[in-house]
């Protein structure tokens, strides 16, 4: 029997929350948020660090791996912020409407077929052998992942949101169907670092 225990991270919080240009990093809160989650990490034996190419992603991978030495750490534009899902918005609430008009006809075009790569190479068991890796990457492919694991119908990754380096583990095993082990797992961040990211609503 093989399996990939996979572990799933959101950047950390980055440093201008009011856009999504490409080169910003974290803010303070952010790279405390990541060095957490790589101490956090430091017993789970992970074999590679992946992460997304933006600098949110880039800079949340370096910090974690920081406290990971010897760990491998490569970028992968599979772990990257794309829309996973060409959704039709009929039916579905008016706040995910709005949402689902903000993406262009190449983010629709593009985004679920890197979503689908993504899926072809991390959400799998491995040939042989156990394998841990962790993906940091963003709120969508984290939402997609857990949405497929479950099996859930493919509209159901809008409204999945994941805090801020907080952790989600799904293992996928050549035994049977993938098990998702922990889900938005923020238990090492103090409660100051935690739920950043989320829509208000979800706070409590």
């Amino acid at each position: 029997m093989s399996s990939r225990l996979l572990f799933l991270a959101r950047h950390g919080e980055q440093a201008d929350a009011g856009t999504e240009a490409p080169e910003i990093g974290l803010s303070a809160r952010g790279r405390r948020q990541a060095t957490l989650l790589g101490e956090r990490l430091r017993g789970a034996r992970i074999d590679a660090v992946h992460h997304g190419p933006l600098a949110r992603a880039a800079e949340t991978a370096a910090l974690v791996a920081a406290e990971l030495p010897g760990v491998p750490v490569t970028v992968d534009d599979r772990a990257g912020d794309h829309m996973p899902h060409d959704t039709d918005p009929a039916g579905l609430p008016e706040r995910h409407v709005a949402f689902l008009t903000q993406f262009s006809e190449r983010d629709r075009r593009d985004g679920p077929r890197v979503t689908a790569e993504a899926v072809a190479r991390f959400a799998t068991a491995p040939a042989s052998g156990d394998v841990r890796e962790l993906v940091v990457t963003h709120n969508f492919l984290v939402a997609w992942l857990v949405r497929h694991a479950l099996e859930a119908p493919e509209r159901r990754w809008i409204g999945l949101n994941h805090a801020n380096c907080a952790l989600t583990v799904i293992r996928y095993s050549s035994a049977g169907p993938p098990t998702v082990v922990a889900l938005n797992d923020a238990a090492h961040l103090p409660p100051e670092l935690r739920a950043t990211g989320l829509p208000d609503d979800y706070r409590f």
